[in-house]
């Protein structure tokens, strides 16, 4: 007896292949899932989720107009409806996880009371990502969590090389 795929479990396939998609072949699984799906309707469904899930997980880096250095997509910057913070140059833009694109960027403050210890470990974390990562990233976030002051630094370092088939990521939080 023939086992027919419903559409649930296909949105669910999709999903996990975009999700866990090989650093540097994000757009090629996609392509290949959308072959394999035929049905764009239900691709879009599934693509916006597992888009922002992919970027979130990544630490994927985004530039944003009028600021020089990058910031990483990260859930410690997540401030939901697809706003995102830049600790760093203290603004808040929205992210458009399919086009991979930042916009509506709007001035924001973190926490005062660990702003300048978030500060002084964003210069000390950039200058060491700078000699240590060659196409390096980093962020750094000051929260307050459970009622603790906290410093949370995350970097983000790929080369991708698929003409000379290799790729790789470097990921930390």
């Amino acid at each position: 007896m023939e086992h027919i795929v419903s559409d649930s479990e296909k949105m669910q396939i999709a999903a996990n292949f975009i999700r866990h998609a090989p650093p540097g072949e994000f757009n090629e699984v996609f392509n290949d899932v959308r072959l394999l799906m035929n049905n764009d309707a239900l691709l879009k469904v599934v693509a916006a989720k597992a888009f922002a899930q992919y970027n979130l997980e990544q630490l994927t880096p985004v530039k944003i107009e009028g600021y020089d250095d990058q910031v990483l997509i990260t859930e410690h910057g997540d401030l939901r409806n697809g706003r995102f913070i830049d600790p760093k140059n203290q603004v808040s833009f929205k992210y458009d996880h399919m086009q991979k694109e930042s916009s509506d960027v709007q001035p924001t403050t973190g926490e005062t009371a660990i702003e300048p210890w978030r500060s002084a470990c964003d210069d000390a974390l950039r200058a060491y990502v700078k000699n240590h990562y060659p196409c390096g990233i980093c962020t750094i976030y000051g929260k307050t969590i459970n009622g603790q002051q906290t410093i949370i630094a995350c970097i983000e370092n790929h080369q991708f090389q698929a003409n000379n088939f290799w790729n790789g990521r470097w990921r930390s939080e």
